[in-house]
């Protein structure tokens, strides 16, 4: 891959074994998650509650054991992952462009500097989103990707918010839902559930954040509360 595509990214996330274990946890499951499991859409119910910064610790630790992954940033209304990162390189290719039909998808893939993990950039930003993400060429750009990639892990903007992550879902294999402890309530989980399966899209599991481990008895309370999901683990 030539040097301008190429890009530099930092990690803010400062070390943290407990997270470090829970993300490699995480990872395992999603190995024996079943076969055909290859792009896997992570969301969440209500911005901020974190699902970004896991889906991409995911993609990392993925890339860590030899495999090739790609992390697909499909948040073309407000992505923050290039200043999250501090990507400095100017005048990046990213999806909203090729699905506005500015690029051609060989110049959407960057190399990272992490181990196995390539990235497609959100873009610019634009007016129509949801109608971008449910055209063919998404289908058919993920279509291409598959047999380049062993995992492709798609980071969509949360459910409730807006409807692209819904959109974007008949696209994946599989859905991971990130749920901030104490901010969600079973009700509007619930909500996000069914609208989930109306997709068709299998939901893969749950990941309880923001966990404060100090407080064990409603920790206990709260994880066995959402069991059905079936929840791979839990980051701080």
């Amino acid at each position: 891959m030539s040097s301008d595509r190429k890009v530099v990214m930092i990690d803010p996330k400062k070390a943290d074994s407990l997270y470090e274990e829970a993300i490699k946890t995480l990872r395992t499951n999603l190995q024996f998650a079943g076969r055909g499991i290859q792009v896997i859409l992570a969301t969440s119910c209500y911005p901020n509650e974190g699902k970004s910064d896991i889906a991409f610790q995911l993609a990392r630790e993925i890339g860590n054991m030899g495999k090739r992954v790609l992390f697909l940033d499909a948040d073309i209304r407000k992505s923050m992952l290039v200043s999250r990162y501090q990507v400095k390189q100017k005048g990046i290719t990213g999806l909203s462009h090729y699905l506005c039909g500015q690029a051609d998808p060989e110049y959407l893939c960057y190399e990272s500097n992490f181990p196995n993990l390539d990235i497609i950039f959100a873009g610019r930003s634009v007016p129509n989103p949801s109608e971008l993400l449910e055209d063919e060429a998404m289908g058919n750009l993920i279509q291409s990707l598959r047999s380049r990639y062993d995992f492709i892990i798609l980071d969509a903007p949360p459910v409730l918010s807006v409807s692209d992550a819904l959109i974007a879902a008949k696209w994946c294999d599989g859905v991971l839902l990130v749920v901030e402890s104490k901010k969600v309530s079973y009700k509007a989980l619930q909500r996000v559930k069914k609208q989930l399966e109306q997709t068709g899209c299998r939901i893969l599991g749950a990941v309880l954040n923001k966990v404060d481990m100090q407080q064990d008895t409603y920790y206990s309370k709260y994880y066995g509360h959402y069991g059905y999901y079936n929840g791979y683990g839990n980051t701080k």
